[in-house]
């Protein structure tokens, strides 16, 4: 194989994100449901045999060492790989959403170079590696949406029906340390338990929620009041998701925002599918997308 093409990388949204502690090495426990969406990335990956690994890109410029060089990097190095590859990369995703897009090119990046170097490794020795170069990277290895758990490395599948969101993302990004180092975070919310998964005996504390709560918005975003006072931007796009289709709510510790689309959307005056208006400010982006029950390369690596 000397090539793979329009490799997606798909972005998630968190349908909720609690804080409900913290550890003694600073990182924070979080507790959150991740879904994949059909706003992607398209990279593409061309094998060398000279064992150099170069990036290029197709739509806006990236870092230096952005993750998925450094996912490459790291893959070549733990398998002792004498390929190298170009990557080319056409971002559509935007960037500091809280979206995951660097961390969903880094997962496709290491699923791509493990079929295109002739790997065949498990997902299973792909897991620690994504692991070590951000925390969203294992959930898109694993390509289903998960209870996530943990700093981000505790994942639980979980089966969730398909979705509809509006998402919108401002001109302005957020730092994550900025987010999470904001005195108006929380890191008490209490801890829940999906239903039918194994609870933690060890507390008397746990709420148990269904799939179909879920869905239907339950929890917030503990990160969303930091953001809020740090960017009225992040503030305005809540509002305008909510005037147009009555709910709202931040992903992750970035700034996009997004509202889940029902029945009731389209019954309040939408006759026609809904939409995002084309009138937004500069620099603001926005779509309307579908939850993936499962990520387009789910396979690539054996389980």
């Amino acid at each position: 194989m000397l090539a793979l093409y329009d490799v997606a990388a798909p972005a998630k949204l968190n349908l909720f994100l609690h804080v409900i502690g913290r550890r003694a090495d600073g990182y924070h426990l979080l507790q959150s449901v991740f879904v994949l969406i059909d706003w992607c990335d398209t990279l593409h990956f061309e094998r060398r045999s000279d064992g150099q690994l170069a990036r290029h890109d197709l739509s806006e410029p990236l870092p230096a060492e952005d993750l998925c060089l450094r996912a490459a990097r790291a893959l070549q190095t733990a398998s002792g790989c004498s390929f190298g590859a170009d990557i080319h990369i056409a971002k559509q995703v935007p960037s500091g959403a809280g979206m995951g897009g660097g961390s969903s090119d880094a997962a496709s990046t290491l699923l791509a170079l493990n079929r295109l170097w002739g790997l065949n490794w498990s997902l299973s020795r792909l897991l620690p590696i994504g692991l070590s170069l951000g925390a969203d990277v294992p959930f898109f290895l694993g390509g289903r949406p998960a209870f996530v758990e943990g700093i981000g490395e505790i994942l639980t599948p979980l089966q969730l029906p398909e979705q509809r969101f509006a998402v919108l993302k401002p001109q302005a990004s957020l730092p994550t340390a900025q987010i999470f180092s904001s005195p108006l975070l929380a890191r008490d919310a209490p801890a829940v338990i999906v239903a039918g998964f194994p609870a933690d005996t060890s507390s008397n504390q746990l709420k148990e929620i269904t799939a179909e709560m879920i869905a239907q918005g339950f929890g917030h975003n503990d990160l969303q009041p930091p953001a809020e006072s740090q960017c009225t931007e992040v503030v305005e796009a809540l509002e305008l998701l909510r005037a147009w289709f009555g709910n709202s709510r931040m992903t992750g510790s970035g700034s996009a925002v997004f509202a889940r689309l029902n029945e009731m959307n389209e019954i309040q005056g939408m006759s026609e599918s809904p939409k995002i208006p084309e009138e937004l400010a500069p620099g603001w982006v926005g779509r309307i997308c579908r939850s993936l029950q499962l990520h387009p390369l789910v396979g690539w690596a054996a389980d």
